[in-house]
Formats: structure tokens, C-alpha cells, sequence
């Protein structure tokens, strides 16, 4: 299992952007949840933050080993590239994500027990 949460920071004028990407996400969740066990994503969440007028984007996920999963960019399904091309036309490409590091990891053992690749 990873835990991850990384930073990337929103091009400049498209806030407006970023606020219909994530309203398409939740209007679609049903299919997003569809896009969830494929890319062995047990948890994913996105925060938002302005510093000093920049807007950057948050992703925290807990997810399956690495190189076991559906890279959401390989996706067939409809709603990853819709979420790709969202992606694309906000994220800046200029700035590099920034990872944090993990520190402590507390989860009970049933739901970690829970946390495991169908089949």
C-alpha cells in the first residue's frame, strides 16, 4: 500500500476551470467510483489552497503497490479522459508536483484488512 499526498499548483486564470472539473467530478461520482478499483484506489481526495494568490490542488490517495495498477492516463473508461483533459487545460506543467512525506500511518487493522485487490 502508498499513501501519498502531492501539491500542484493551478495555471494562473484557471480557477473557474478547476471549480467545473470538480463539479463534474462530483455530479459523476457513481462513475468515478466505477474508475476507483481498476487504478487500486482505495481513497482519493482532493483539497484546494490559495497562497498568496496561486491556487494549488492537493492530492491525497491510498492506494494499491506501485506498477499493480491502471494508470488513469491508460484509462478506456469515459470519465478518466474527461478527468485527463481537466487535468490537462489546469495543472501547471511548468511547476513540479511536490510530494510531502508520509510521517506516521495510523489505520485500524480491520480497515486495512478491508484495503486489499479484489480477486
Amino acid at each position: 500500500m502508498r499513501i501519498e499526498l502531492t501539491r500542484f499548483r493551478v495555471q494562473a486564470g484557471k480557477e473557474e476551470k478547476v471549480q467545473e472539473w470538480m463539479d463534474f467530478l462530483k455530479t459523476n461520482m457513481e462513475a468515478v467510483k466505477e474508475t476507483l478499483e481498476p487504478e487500486e484506489m482505495y481513497v482519493e481526495t482532493i483539497f484546494s489552497e490559495e497562497l498568496e494568490g496561486v491556487t494549488y490542488l492537493y492530492w491525497y490517495s491510498v492506494q494499491g503497490e506501485p506498477g499493480q495498477e491502471q494508470k488513469v492516463t491508460e484509462s478506456p473508461h469515459w470519465l478518466d479522459q474527461k478527468h485527463v483533459e481537466y487535468w490537462r487545460q489546469c495543472i501547471d506543467p511548468s511547476y513540479p508536483p511536490h510530494d510531502l512525506t508520509p510521517m506516521v500511518h495510523m489505520l485500524p487493522d480491520r480497515v486495512l484488512a478491508a484495503m486489499r485487490p479484489l480477486g
